[in-house]
């Protein structure tokens, strides 16, 4: 039976030049199992740097991009940086999750793919299936890349605890063993009161193609 699902294609940037690569598909392929188990989804990777997330809960699309693109920034390497390129579709599919990634070839699916090699200069691009470009939602989607562009490994990391759960800053505090004015003062600076609202809004806009704000 045919159902809204997202699809994320995407691929690790830079990955030529990461020195430890068994560290880095290690996280990977944890972050993926997390978020494919979490969003009753599935995940893979290939070719290496590359992969897919296909997720049977849509309106999570763009939390689950921007968990994932955290858990590799605040995984980085001293020297260089990690993240990742990654391309939303979301549409109708029959795919279930006891399907394999690599035997689906539904339009939502191509569409990842086709947006994913695209891309140039920007790490985030979001496509809607059943629906016209919507200007607005591309201008958002470009304004949490950039903001994800700007993030150190301390703001990534308290970005995806925060996703991962809801605790106090307090709490947050105690898990990384410093001071609760610290946490405050880094979710200030990753804009999170920013960002938690912009993914509320993009979970009912994806979750209900008829949504209105």
């Amino acid at each position: 039976m045919s159902r809204r699902i997202a699809v994320l294609t995407g691929d690790v940037i830079d990955s030529r030049r990461v020195t430890d690569a068994a560290h880095l598909y290690h996280v990977l392929d944890a972050t993926l199992a997390t978020l494919a188990k979490r969003h009753a989804g599935r995940g893979q990777r290939y070719r290496g740097d590359g992969f897919q997330l296909v997720l049977a809960d849509a309106g999570q699309a763009m939390t689950a991009a921007i968990q994932l693109r955290a858990e590799l920034i605040r995984h980085s390497e001293p020297h260089q940086r990690w993240d990742a390129r990654i391309a939303i579709a979301i549409g109708e599919d029959n795919w279930q999750a006891t399907q394999a990634i690599t035997d689906a070839d539904g339009e939502v699916f191509v569409r990842s793919g086709q947006a994913l090699d695209a891309m140039e200069t920007h790490h985030l691009t979001l496509s809607l299936i059943e629906a016209e470009q919507d200007d607005c939602l591309s201008l958002i989607t470009r304004f949490v890349d950039d903001l994800v562009d700007g993030w150190s490994r301390y703001s990534a990391e308290i970005v995806f605890l925060s996703l991962q759960q809801s605790v106090t800053q307090q709490a947050l505090a105690e898990q990384l063993g410093i001071r609760q004015p610290s946490v405050h003062k880094r979710l200030r600076a990753a804009r999170w009161a920013l960002l938690a609202d912009t993914l509320a809004c993009f979970e009912k806009r994806l979750a209900d193609p008829d949504f209105r704000s």
